[in-house]
């Protein structure tokens, strides 16, 4: 799924596969990746998933980007991404979502969007490579994949302007995902506990 009402406040599928493309595509081998739910702008159907799907899914031409992030700064990245979210009597709207909302990959972690902006994030844990997760360490160095608008600071993110290493000429971002999918003999995305949110619950799909 790739409906704006769900990639924008919440973990999608295809925020995963995506992510998961990013870690595998990057040449440098980052631990984490963060996209941001709005650079998401369609669903891919059933079947035989072709160029053109690719192409409406990511149309921005983004590059892949790289850098290196303690991990306050990876906390703080997360924050700005689930910083606009607004509650109404323990509801959240899927009505005018931010764009900002961050797909991951490598780490999980727990929000509250009753709590005030820059206080919600909660949990963060790093993926190890025998695939268990661990506390994010604050003043360790994460090695991070994006994209080069969120690099640059876009949708709000301005703690990836603090990283070290910085590299916003990696290959597209559509066809880094293209071809992690063409290595996939059945694709098959699914919700994984990446994202979890609490004291709030999500307002149904239409």
């Amino acid at each position: 799924v790739g409906d704006r009402r769900v990639c924008r406040l919440e973990e999608c599928a295809l925020g995963n596969l995506i992510t998961d493309a990013m870690l595998a595509g990057a040449a440098t081998d980052p631990q984490i990746a963060i996209m941001n739910g709005g650079g998401i702008r369609a669903n891919i159907d059933a079947g035989a998933i072709t160029l053109g799907e690719v192409l409406t899914v990511l149309p921005f031409g983004n590059l892949l980007a790289t850098v290196d992030l303690s991990g306050a700064d990876v906390v703080a990245a997360l924050e700005n991404g689930v910083s606009t979210i607004r509650v109404t009597d323990g509801v959240v709207s899927r009505d005018g979502a931010a764009g900002r909302f961050p797909q991951v990959s490598g780490v999980r972690f727990t929000f509250d969007p009753t709590a005030e902006a820059g206080s919600r994030v909660s949990n963060v844990e790093v993926r190890a490579e025998d695939g268990s997760y661990a506390p994010i360490d604050l003043a360790a160095v994460y090695s991070v994949v994006t994209n080069d608008f969120m690099l640059g600071g876009g949708d709000g993110y301005s703690a990836f302007t603090n990283g070290t290493n910085q590299y916003a000429y990696g290959a597209p971002l559509d066809q880094v995902f293209a071809e992690y999918l063409a290595g996939i003999a059945l694709v098959e995305p699914s919700i994984e506990g990446r994202i979890t949110m609490i004291n709030a619950e999500l307002a149904p799909l239409e």
